[in-house]
């Protein structure tokens, strides 16, 4: 049994202002139709004895997952919540142990294989990813832990490297993990042709790393196994137990267990593997015009070189760049030099410092009913557009601090309004005064929008006393 493991727990604050810290670069389509984590799940679809992936996620995302997987029609075999990030040794541990309990509660005779997935990775060639992952499947029967070693393009400063070790197999024992090295041992690497690209994804034996894990980092498999063991269920989540979880150490799977143990194995994989971690690696993996221009939606350029153009809402008009990243999206607009592009890191870590909102949100906000955005605000009032989904409901709910007048502009919606519950259709109006019980449901086939203004004292999203709620977070302000 092969279960995929995606890792879904990164924040990509270097591709701010797309990639936001509530709603991240996996659950983008930064380069096909499909988001990332779409592309991530699809990835593993034609390999003997694959089952549903189990998931590992910030709680914070839970909707976001769901919905993306459910949109493919795949059935995940669990959605593990991270109550925090404690990287990737911890996150593949649990899954680890979900992993094993599925099997022996489903009566498995083989051992479970994880292919341990990052969720925000791009792949242009499914069939050599496969061949790569077939061919390592008889080195994890035997208990090695195998990580996959991308065959490098040129030079690269960015990445970890591995050196194999000499043999002809396909999985070879690991000699040597490389930190991210200077220009010069870089070039010098590549060219020996003996190390390749650390690229975070692995196939391990579920048990043999659980094994392996505890040999090397007793008190982190400890931990591990009490949140897993104390988590809740919640709809279709798991909810790992938070103080737990927040008590094992955070280290990636590198550190903590594949640097240090002698069953360590590595296969080649030449399937233009891109990390999507910067700018730069977006624009290579998208691909450029012959001007050497990636352009993105509503794009104008007149004597421009080398650029990343890319536009989400308005238009973008460039003069005279080279080698620049221009992103506009509703709320912002980033520009920078190619070479400072990895700086934006510190950007967003300024706006934070800063109080800003828009390092972790984007104007547009998800929800699992459907979404809202902020077309407007000003002192005491705010306008939002709100998305519902068809079938969806927002949760049963009321306001200490603001009213709201609500208009219909598409579709029909049902109103609660304390005692009464009575339907809006297009262009009727309602308002919610201070206080009221309050929910907007759509019993229609068709999305119902809704013009939302805001007045009062307070209008922070925490200003929400939940009553009720379809998906689980009644007592909850997210």
């Amino acid at each position: 049994m092969l279960i995929p493991v995606i890792l879904s727990g990164g924040a990509g604050t270097r591709l701010w202002p797309l990639s936001r810290e509530g709603y991240p670069k996996q659950f983008l389509p930064l380069v096909g139709e499909r988001t990332m984590i779409q592309e991530t799940a699809l990835r593993s679809a034609g390999l003997t004895g694959v089952t549903g992936p189990i998931v590992v996620c910030n709680e914070a995302h839970r909707f976001l997952v769901a919905e993306q997987l459910r949109a493919l029609g795949i059935v995940p075999r669990a959605i593990l919540l991270e109550p925090s990030g404690r990287n990737t040794a911890p996150a593949v541990a649990v899954a680890a142990l979900a992993a094993v309990a599925g099997a022996l509660r489903d009566g498995m005779k083989a051992p479970p294989l994880l292919l341990v997935l990052p969720a925000d990775h791009a792949l242009s060639d499914l069939a050599a990813f496969q061949r790569a992952v077939t061919s390592a499947i008889p080195a994890a029967r035997e208990g090695r832990l195998v990580t996959f070693g991308v065959v490098p393009t040129r030079p690269e400063t960015g990445f970890g490297y591995i050196r194999q070790a000499a043999g002809q197999a396909a999985a070879r024992p690991v000699a040597e993990f490389v930190e991210k090295p200077d220009a010069q041992r870089a070039s010098a690497m590549v060219k020996s042709g003996d190390y390749f690209w650390n690229s975070g994804m692995f196939l391990l034996p579920a048990q043999g790393y659980l094994d392996e894990l505890g040999r090397l980092d007793p008190a982190m498999l400890a931990s591990c196994r009490k949140a897993y063991e104390a988590a809740a269920s919640d709809l279709d989540f798991i909810r790992l137990d938070k103080a737990a979880f927040e008590a094992c150490r955070a280290d990636s799977i590198d550190y903590a267990v594949m640097e240090k143990t002698d069953r360590a194995s590595v296969v080649s994989l030449s399937a233009g593997w891109s990390d999507v971690g910067s700018f730069s690696a977006l624009q290579e993996a998208l691909g450029a015009d012959a001007n050497g221009n990636v352009t993105r939606g509503d794009v104008v350029a007149e004597d421009a070189t080398d650029c990343l153009l890319y536009s989400t809402d308005r238009l973008v008009a460039a003069v005279g760049l080279q080698g620049h990243v221009v992103i506009e999206t509703k709320d912002a607009v980033m520009v920078a030099p190619k070479g400072r592009a990895q700086d934006v890191k510190q950007l967003v870590e300024r706006m934070k410092k800063a109080g800003r909102p828009e390092p972790g949100l984007h104007r547009e906000v998800f929800r699992p009913w459907g979404s809202y955005d902020s077309v407007d605000a000003g002192p005491r009032f705010q306008v939002k557009r709100l998305t519902v989904k068809p079938g969806a409901k927002l949760s049963l709910q009321k306001h200490a601090h603001r009213a709201e007048h609500w208009v219909v502009v598409k579709g029909t919606a049902r109103i609660t309004r304390d005692h009464e519950v009575y339907d809006l259709k297009e262009n009727e109006s309602t308002y919610i005064p201070i206080g009221a019980v309050h929910r907007i449901e759509n019993p229609g086939s068709e999305p119902v929008q809704i013009i939302e203004v805001q007045s009062g004292g307070y209008l922070g999203e925490d200003d929400i006393v939940r009553l009720d709620d379809t998906y689980g977070r009644k007592g909850r302000t997210d």
